[in-house]
């Protein structure tokens, strides 16, 4: 599932008028970017969700036959959910019993998506994902094991603990995740509902569950979440 009805708030003056989704780098779309990513791991059934200004997704999906995979569309025009509400809307848009992977369209990496994959199967984990040792103003905390622990605000002093320990490790998050499908369950029986972030699942959950961060510090990331990273995005991504 690629993360793409967001309002692109940061992205503005484009997204007074288009989605982000389709915001150009290098003469492609981010969600093309996204979906041929995927393709390069041999993962062509995608789902996208849609809200700000839904239908020039949809028509860009329609009118470039799916970049060549095979895409539905989970549609959040009456609502917008968030990363964690917007999984939960599509549940049944996925195959059951059958891990998945997510990502946000306004992030390029060139992550090997099988390490990631090879990690969470080594650490028998309902959900692993991606990140790297840089500097944020939000950490993912961490033991030395790559177990999720807690997270932390930099800039508020906030910090939000699921497993006590005494020193953690900081990690910054790369919004690239494999989920067991039994979240879907877990999520259910925990409450969620509406619009949520999956970070809350991953707190909640934590305490009970294996969630992992694989470290793949050193692979190409840019977060294309403002209008003058597209330039960084354009050095690193042909």
């Amino acid at each position: 599932m690629i993360f793409s009805a967001g309002l692109g708030t940061r992205f503005k003056p484009w997204t007074d008028k288009h989605p982000k989704a389709l915001a150009i780098v290098n003469g492609k779309p981010l969600l093309q970017r996204n979906i041929e990513y995927l393709q390069q791991h041999n993962i062509k059934d995608v789902i996208v969700n849609v809200h700000h200004f839904a239908e020039q997704i949809e028509d860009a999906i329609v009118e470039n036959d799916g970049w060549g995979s095979d895409l539905l569309v989970s549609d959040e025009r009456d609502e917008l959910l968030d990363t964690g509400g917007g999984l939960l809307k599509a549940e049944e848009l996925f195959n059951p019993g059958e891990k998945f992977i997510t990502c946000n369209v306004d992030i390029l990496t060139d992550l090997d998506i099988s390490k990631l994959l090879k990690f969470h199967e080594q650490n028998n984990a309902l959900i692993s994902f991606a990140v790297t040792d840089r500097k944020t103003s939000r950490n993912l905390l961490f033991d030395e094991n790559n177990r999720l622990c807690g997270w932390r605000n930099n800039s508020k002093g906030e910090e939000r603990i699921s497993i006590p320990g005494k020193k953690f490790i900081e990690k910054a998050y790369s919004c690239v995740v494999v989920f067991e499908y039994e979240v879907f369950r877990l999520m259910n029986e925990a409450g969620f509902s509406g619009k949520f972030s999956l970070i809350d699942v991953y707190l909640k959950l934590a305490a009970d569950h294996r969630i992992m961060g694989f470290d793949h510090t050193g692979d190409k990331l840019v977060d294309v979440g403002k209008p003058d990273s597209v330039a960084v995005a354009e050095l690193l991504f042909a």
